[in-house]
């Protein structure tokens, strides 16, 4: 199938099934093809700030360029579930503070999808047995509500760092079902993006097609 990536501006590619299958090394969850996509300022910096507690502790949440930055609706379709509330999370680069945090990915699955996916949105596609989930989302930023109708491109959200996020991003996959424990993957393309290796260099324009690892995308008109 085939979407409009769900945000403005340049972002870089984190994770894509264009570098392996399954992207985030797991079938479960539908997460076979998904996509994390983190926001970059016109430096390519995901973060205003480089100091001390980069290399040793958390981080605050703020200085990172993708939190608040809108996400917005890839299809058409219809809004199917809606999950808010879940606390945006300091931010974590720091070896010393990925470490800890790894070792409670046991616990945060035991708590179930919000847990995981944080605060998200999953829209059901329009004429389509598919469905979409944004995930990560800003808690109290999300602006549907279940069986709400919505347009590409229409806003839905903000970009947060809730759930399984070490810094503000957004989680992008494609499904055949609602359901967490039976959903399987999709496979994705984009549309009318451009892409390059690094925010200064040049762009290439793809009419249709799956960002690469470690590229930053922008949406075009098509």
């Amino acid at each position: 199938m085939d979407l409009r990536l769900p945000f403005g501006g340049p972002w870089l590619t984190v994770r894509t099934p264009a570098h392996r299958v399954p992207s985030h090394g797991t079938h479960l969850f539908g997460q076979t093809f998904a996509f994390d996509f983190v926001a970059v300022d016109a430096r390519g910096r995901t973060a205003s700030v480089w100091d001390w507690r980069t290399l040793l502790a958390t981080e605050p949440v703020e200085r990172f360029v993708g939190l608040g930055r809108p996400i917005l609706a890839p299809a058409d379709g219809r809004v199917a579930a809606v999950h808010d509330g879940e606390v945006d999370h300091e931010g974590r680069r720091s070896p010393l503070s990925l470490l800890p945090y790894a070792a409670t990915q046991g616990a945060r699955l035991r708590r179930g999808a919000g847990a995981v996916a944080g605060n998200y949105v999953v829209l059901e596609l329009e004429h389509r047995s598919a469905f979409v989930l944004l995930a990560h989302l800003m808690r109290g930023s999300i602006s549907v509500r279940p069986g709400a109708s919505v347009g590409v491109g229409d806003p839905v959200a903000r970009c947060g760092n809730s759930g399984n996020s070490t810094q503000p991003h957004l989680h992008v996959q494609a499904m055949d079902s609602l359901s967490p424990l039976r959903a399987r993957g999709l496979p994705v393309e984009f549309r009318d993006y451009e892409a390059r290796p690094r925010v200064r260099s040049a762009p290439r324009r793809v009419d249709r097609g799956v960002p690469r690892r470690r590229e930053v995308v922008e949406p075009v008109q098509p």
